[in-house]
């Protein structure tokens, strides 16, 4: 078997081509260092925003314990809460929530206040446990009133095209636009390394111990992630005519454009610093009302022109 021989070379030779290397290493890092990549931003192109209250309708599709919906609606409600006389601890949900009010100012529009209104129940299935995309719309507009959102939550057991494949959850609006609504699947017996990520451990990449749910239930406490995530985006870009970067079809929101980033330090497969509670071992990132605590995901701040956590 032939192989390379360094013996063969001439020592001058060989240091010849060896310095040469160091000389083209050096100026390949210079030129890196010389090139800074266009910051990043996320253009308002003009359209609605969700501006003042704007009032939430939950549907729950499927079976769903009272300790899950709990979790969800305490985060609905942690959105505005006001921390009065430091009574949650610090950083709050609702600091969260600051950095999406940032984009309705600066387009003159008023902040948006969150507000719990009606909540439904479908634990039958009515259009039975394996539904097309077309059949989530119809849900939300069979309970959806003019200037709503409605949150369509479908239980662990129920099929949706394509579900862990292309999303974890979407939102859209109705027909004529005159309301929007989101969906938000539960993933922890269908795809929980895609859509309960970091609970749980990736499909791909570095199989390192997932961190602990900070309410205990992977499947749900993921779900606040996506539905964190996708009121950001259905706040901020409803019609598909608001805050995004790329193409319309695709855009990047407020939260997609900073995916997989929680905290400090966050990269590909690894969350960021965190919040340890420590007496469970969990992690979070923000206080919610009722002691609750939440992983949050990370937002794109207009005012930094980068995506920003709150720890």
């Amino acid at each position: 078997m032939d192989s390379f021989q360094y013996s063969k070379i001439p020592y001058p030779l060989l240091i010849l081509v060896f310095l040469s290397f160091i000389r083209f290493t050096c100026g390949t890092r210079n030129l890196l260092s010389l090139y800074q990549p266009p910051p990043m931003g996320l253009t308002y192109h003009n359209g609605a925003l969700l501006e003042g209250e704007l009032k939430i309708s939950i549907l729950w599709y499927g079976q769903f314990s009272p300790a899950q919906k709990s979790i969800i609606v305490d985060f609905l409600q942690s959105i505005n809460s006001v921390n009065k006389m430091g009574s949650l601890k610090t950083p709050t949900v609702s600091k969260w929530w600051q950095t999406i009010q940032t984009y309705l100012t600066k387009a003159g529009k008023k902040e948006t206040r969150l507000v719990l209104s009606d909540q439904f129940k479908d634990e039958n299935c009515s259009f039975g446990k394996n539904i097309k995309k077309s059949q989530i719309s119809e849900l939300a507009n069979l309970n959806s009133r003019k200037g709503e959102l409605t949150l369509v939550l479908t239980a662990q057991d129920v099929i949706v095209e394509g579900f862990c494949m292309s999303n974890c959850g979407y939102h859209g609006s109705g027909q004529g636009k005159k309301s929007v609504f989101i969906w938000v699947g539960n993933s922890v017996t269908q795809c929980p390394g895609q859509c309960a990520w970091p609970f749980h451990q990736p499909i791909y990449g570095p199989r390192d111990k997932p961190l602990g749910a900070p309410n205990g239930d992977v499947g749900t406490d993921g779900m606040v992630v996506n539905i964190a995530s996708l009121l950001a985006g259905v706040v901020t870009n409803p019609y598909g005519n608001g805050y995004y970067q790329g193409p319309a079809e695709a855009p990047l929101e407020a939260a997609s454009a900073c995916a997989g980033l929680y905290g400090r330090g966050a990269y590909p497969g690894y969350a960021g610093e965190l919040l340890v509670d420590t007496i469970s071992g969990a992690s979070y990132n923000a206080h919610g009302t009722n002691g609750r605590k939440y992983l949050l995901p990370g937002l794109f701040d207009p005012n930094k022109s980068a995506c920003s956590t709150i720890v």
